[in-house]
């Protein structure tokens, strides 16, 4: 069985207060992936800015 199914079935006898609770740990948790991937995305930037501002880098796609 999916994790998503026995969540499903799981969610079925549970009470609104936990529910909300669930709802809650979702949302923070999905939030905290899209931070963690914005964060890691800034951290790369200048890591790669160094390759991407290169004269060399430039030449190489001037005619696309």
């Amino acid at each position: 069985m999916l994790h998503k199914e026995i969540l499903l079935k799981e969610l079925e006898n549970v009470s609104e207060p936990i529910l909300a609770e669930v709802l809650d740990f979702i949302r923070f948790l999905k939030a905290k992936t899209a931070q963690e991937k914005f964060s890691s995305a800034l951290l790369s930037e200048s890591v790669l800015a160094k390759d991407w501002l290169r004269q060399e880098e430039d030449d190489a796609w001037a005619d696309l």
